[in-house]
């Protein structure tokens, strides 16, 4: 398993579940102020997914149900279709997207190729090609256990009923809450 760090910490495994989140360019306020220091990594994440949930400021490319739709068919293709990653679970929101992955290849050659497609597939929709899309890094957790599997699992589906825009997981409609309910 390999371990590398830019800005944070990345895990590069096959055949281990990841908890993976990638947001739009753009998406988090320039001068927002981190999670102080003595949060956990995981507190800190929550502290940031909270300001993607509120979506007060950047794009939201992926609330269009086009891209939206684009980004779950391209998310389930890796799974069915190129057999990258056994695809868990997964929700797309406004600004990001959370999934719950077993890879079967290194992230370079899933991560990547899935977020440069879908850059892509959206820019053209957008009539804005070239432009970026996608933050260059995203935040991956190496899920450890059954519990906490579980935990993320719910985390991923729960996701737009904590953020507002559901009264249920099952009733999202860019999420595995809504094909698994």
């Amino acid at each position: 398993m390999a371990h590398y760090e830019r800005r944070l910490p990345h895990w590069d495994v096959v055949g281990q579940p990841l908890f993976v989140t990638f947001r739009l360019h753009g998406s988090l306020p320039r001068n927002r102020v981190f999670p102080p220091a003595s949060l956990t990594p995981g507190q800190a994440f929550v502290a940031i997914d909270r300001m993607l949930d509120a979506a007060a400021t950047g794009p939201k490319f992926l609330h269009l149900p086009e891209i939206a739709k684009l980004m779950a068919s391209a998310l389930k293709a890796g799974d069915r279709d190129l057999h990258r990653y056994e695809l868990h679970a997964f929700v797309v929101m406004a600004n990001h997207v959370h999934m719950l992955v077993t890879p079967s290849v290194p992230s370079t050659k899933w991560l990547g190729p899935l977020k440069g497609f879908t850059a892509r597939e959206a820019n053209v929709f957008l009539g804005t090609p070239g432009k970026h899309f996608w933050q260059e890094e995203s935040y991956d957790h190496l899920v450890r256990d059954t519990g906490e599997f579980e935990r993320v699992r719910a985390y991923i589906e729960c996701n737009p009923v904590k953020a507002g825009l559901a009264d249920t997981a099952e009733s999202f409609p860019w999420s595995s809450a809504r094909e698994a309910g």
